[in-house]
C-alpha cells in the first residue's frame, strides 16, 4: 500500500501530538487486555532506539527440565504486540514467546535515530535479540514483520533458528497496484476514520473493523504516527536462496497484499529449506483467522528441527 511506498529515511518516526499518542496508547491498552499477562516487560536499548519486548511464559512441559528455543513474534504495520492476541494461547503450548513492537512503527518502542537502510533494520532487531538471555529464536513475522524477519535472517542471522513468514510483504511478490491505489485515502491522517476503517476491512477480507480493539489500535496508529522508515527493498530470489535456516512460508490465498499463487510459486522455487502452505480463502488477516492452524504448522517446523 502507499504507506509502504512513500516513506523517507529521515528524520525519526513521531506522534502528531500528545493527544494523538494518548489516543493510541488507550487503544493499545484496550487491545492488550485480550493478551495473557506477560511474565516480563523489557525495554531494550539499541543503536536506533528503545525496543519494547514482552515475554510470555509457555504452558507446555518439555519433560526435560531444560528451556526450549523461544518464539519471537514480529507484528505487521501499525499493529504492535496486541495483534498476536488470538495466536498466543496456541503458540504458548509450543514454548515461551517474546513479542516485539517494531522500532519506527506505532507502538511502545521509541525510535531515537534515523533508520536509513535494510541493514539498519536488521541491526536494531539483532541488538534486541542479543540483549535477551537466549542464544537462538524461532522468528515469526506477519506482513511487514515477515519482511523484517526475512531481512534479519539475510543480514544478521546469528540468532535465527527457524523462520516463519506469515503472508509477508515484499518477500515473495510485490504489492498489487490496486491495493496501493485503495490505500491512498487511508494514508492521509486528516481524512475521516471511516476511510482508514474501509481500507483495513479490505485487507481483512471485508470483515467488520468498527469497535474491534485491534482494528481501533491500528487505525489510531495510522492516523497519529508519522513513519520515517526507508522503503523496504523487495527481497530477491537470490537472497532467499541463501537462507540456510528452515523457513515456513504461510500464504493467505485471498490476500490483497500480493498475488498468492505467484508468491507461493516464488517461495517454492527460491527457498532451499522451505515449507510452503497456502491457506485457501484466508485474507491478509490470516493470523487471526487461523491461529490454531498456524500454531500447528509452526510446531511441525520446530519438531522437524528437534528444537
Amino acid at each position: 500500500m502507499v504507506a509502504f511506498m512513500i516513506r523517507t529515511s529521515s528524520p525519526i518516526g513521531h506522534w502528531d501530538s500528545a493527544a494523538g499518542q494518548d489516543r493510541f496508547v488507550a487503544t493499545y491498552t484496550k487491545a492488550f487486555a485480550d493478551m495473557p499477562s506477560p511474565a516480563q516487560t523489557i525495554d531494550v536499548r539499541t543503536s536506533f532506539g528503545i525496543v519494547r519486548v514482552y515475554r510470555f511464559a509457555g504452558t507446555a512441559d518439555s519433560g526435560t527440565g531444560e528451556p526450549g528455543v523461544p518464539l519471537v513474534l514480529l507484528p505487521g504495520r501499525a499493529s504492535a504486540s496486541p495483534v498476536w492476541a488470538d495466536n498466543l494461547p496456541s503458540l504458548l503450548e509450543i514454548g515461551d514467546v517474546y513479542t516485539i513492537d517494531l522500532l519506527g512503527e506505532p507502538g511502545l518502542s521509541v525510535q531515537g535515530r534515523p533508520i536509513s537502510s535494510d541493514e539498519d533494520q536488521a541491526t536494531w532487531l539483532h541488538e534486541t535479540l542479543d540483549a535477551l538471555p537466549e542464544n537462538a529464536f524461532h522468528v515469526v513475522g506477519l506482513s511487514i514483520g515477515g519482511w523484517t524477519a526475512a531481512n534479519l535472517a539475510i543480514h544478521r542471522p546469528q540468532f535465527v533458528e527457524t523462520l516463519t513468514l506469515i503472508d509477508p510483504v515484499y518477500v515473495f511478490a510485490n504489492i498489487p497496484l490496486g491495493t496501493i491505489l485503495r490505500s491512498l485515502p487511508a494514508s492521509l491522517p486528516w481524512l475521516p476514520k471511516s476511510w482508514r476503517d474501509s481500507f483495513n476491512s479490505y485487507t481483512a477480507g471485508g470483515a467488520p473493523v468498527e469497535d474491534v480493539p485491534i482494528a481501533d489500535m491500528i487505525e489510531a496508529g495510522m492516523q497519529h504516527y508519522t513513519l520515517r522508515l526507508p522503503q523496504p527493498t523487495r527481497i530477491t530470489e537470490q537472497q532467499l536462496a541463501t537462507l540456510d535456516r528452515p523457513v515456513l512460508a504461510i500464504i493467505a490465498g485471498a490476500s490483497v497484499m500480493h498475488d498468492a499463487p505467484e508468491a507461493a510459486e516464488t517461495a517454492r522455487r527460491a527457498l532451499t529449506r522451505g515449507t510452503v502452505h497456502v491457506y485457501p480463502g484466508a485474507s491478509h488477516a490470516v493470523n487471526g483467522e487461523h491461529p490454531d492452524r498456524i500454531a500447528t504448522d509452526i510446531a511441525s517446523l520446530i519438531r522437524a528441527e528437534g528444537r
